[in-house]
């Protein structure tokens, strides 16, 4: 029945060019908007649901909340209709695949794409809840992955109102998939934001271990784990994850919504907290760790006062003198010129990202993008193409020192890790770049030594995106 639509015209201008996907609810084809002549992707509400009022309901809300959601993480509404009794919902065309897809083709993720990936979902959320609305069915199949890597949240088909007032698709009724579900929903409890944050959760498990946390047979089955199984540990399968990660996972699937975290933005702080701390990179001994370590034994301040016996002030006085005296010596030092911006230590010398750099292909690599490799949020990315292909020497982006400086590192942090890049130095910001450091393979975190003499611009030239690389971060000297 869905394939019958193959090859129609519908809303006088949508003519339908092939099924891509069908659930319970609908049918979604790929179709060609004739008036704008563009792709689109339209949603096709199943016949026999057409005289279900409750189901053509549903199914308008869902293209009234999402008509509201203007995000880049969300997929956009365009239009939305009706079609010989059937009910139709134009979204935008992304051309790419979902979360499901590229788990099922690759396996467990490295640890910050999972992060990261996570990350674009829960913002695209947190629009949604901000907007008062409720997503309900959080899962990799309704999150695709664009072109560009842009995650963006699709399928608000139960979506409902945060407001207490709205009564469609209240208690009684389970919806959701059983993989993902949230103990509450589960349950047929009232469901709020913090459910859309459980089911998140239990995604990031599964981006992280390749398997959805609970099996079963059947759906009830499975639902029933979610409601009285303990949280899975995601070291307990994958070791190298560094704690505070599995954390992240444990609490936003708490089986009590007031133990998970109290709001989207909070579980979003807590994914950039563990970025910043190179989660999962090739450096995870610079993270802290969760689990306590044994007690120092106790100081002088702990013991109980001992009358007779005072211990002389003199040492420590001496070491102050000796802390001052270095102090002064170094902002004498940094006076003159020397020291921390110019002799083979580790520089706190400022980059700033200020160019893309394409000499080889059409001169521009995402302008737009550059800003966001020295922001400070290793959230957000400068990007290269998607190269099916790579067949030109290399493409870059430039970060200016703001001086002629030698630099002794750079570190670039990326949550696409596996790309190969070498830094370049000049003080000429479109040209006359020469090699500073060895090529490295990226990783989440990695440290590039330089040598080479003085420059005010350095280029992260990559010779090899492997597909698409991403710099979220670049600093010098660390």
């Amino acid at each position: 029945m869905a394939s019958s639509l193959s090859g129609q015209r519908i809303g006088g201008r949508y003519e339908i060019e092939e099924l891509v996907g069908t659930g319970g609810m609908s049918s979604v084809y790929r179709a060609r908007d004739t008036v704008l002549e563009r792709p689109v992707a339209l949603k096709v509400l199943h016949e026999h649901f057409s005289t279900d009022p409750e189901y053509v309901e549903r199914f308008r809300r869902e293209a009234r909340a999402i008509a509201r959601l203007n995000h880049p993480n969300i997929v956009t509404v365009i239009d939305r209709g009706e079609f010989e009794d059937r009910q139709f919902i134009v979204f935008e065309h992304v051309v790419g695949e979902t979360l499901k897809d590229v788990v099922a083709r690759e396996g467990p993720l490295p640890v910050p794409q999972a992060l990261g990936l996570t990350q674009q979902v829960a913002r695209g959320l947190a629009f949604a809840h901000e907007n008062g609305v409720v997503h309900r069915d959080v899962k990799p199949q309704n999150v695709l992955l664009d072109e560009n890597g842009t995650a963006k949240v699709t399928d608000f088909g139960i979506a409902r109102s945060i407001a207490p007032d709205d009564s469609l698709t209240e208690t009684g009724t389970l919806l959701g998939s059983s993989d993902y579900i949230a103990p509450e929903q589960a349950s047929s409890q009232r469901v709020d934001e913090r459910s859309d944050q459980y089911s998140l959760g239990a995604l990031l498990y599964e981006l992280l271990t390749g398997e959805v946390p609970y099996t079963g047979d059947g759906f009830m089955a499975v639902a029933m784990k979610h409601m009285r199984d303990p949280v899975p540990s995601v070291r307990a399968r994958r070791p190298n994850v560094p704690p505070e990660v599995d954390e992240i996972v444990r609490r936003a699937m708490a089986k009590r919504p007031e133990d998970r975290y109290p709001s989207m933005a909070a579980l979003m702080s807590a994914i950039d907290s563990a970025l910043t701390e190179g989660a999962g990179g090739a450096r995870t001994e610079v993270l802290p760790s969760l689990e306590p370590g044994p007690r120092p034994p106790a100081g002088p301040a702990q013991r109980p006062r001992r009358r007779g016996r005072r211990r002389s002030r003199v040492p420590l006085l001496l070491a102050l003198l000796v802390l001052v005296a270095g102090a002064v010596a170094v902002g004498l030092l940094m006076r003159d010129g020397g020291g921390l911006g110019g002799g083979g230590g580790t520089t706190n010398v400022h980059l700033a990202a200020v160019s893309d750099y394409d000499p080889f292909g059409d001169r521009t690599e995402h302008p737009q993008d550059v800003p966001a490799a020295t922001d400070g949020d290793p959230s957000t990315y400068w990007t290269t193409e998607t190269y099916q292909s790579f067949s030109k020497p290399g493409v870059g982006i430039v970060l200016d020192a703001g001086r002629s400086v030698e630099l002794s590192q750079l570190t670039v942090t990326s949550d696409t890790p596996g790309f190969t890049a070498k830094i370049q130095g000049s003080n000429n910001q479109t040209g006359g770049f020469v090699d500073v450091s060895n090529e490295e393979t990226v990783e989440a975190r990695t440290t590039f030594d330089l040598a080479g003499g003085k420059y005010r611009y350095y280029l992260v030239w990559i010779t090899d995106p492997h597909g698409r690389a991403h710099v979220n971060e670049a600093r010098a000297g660390q």
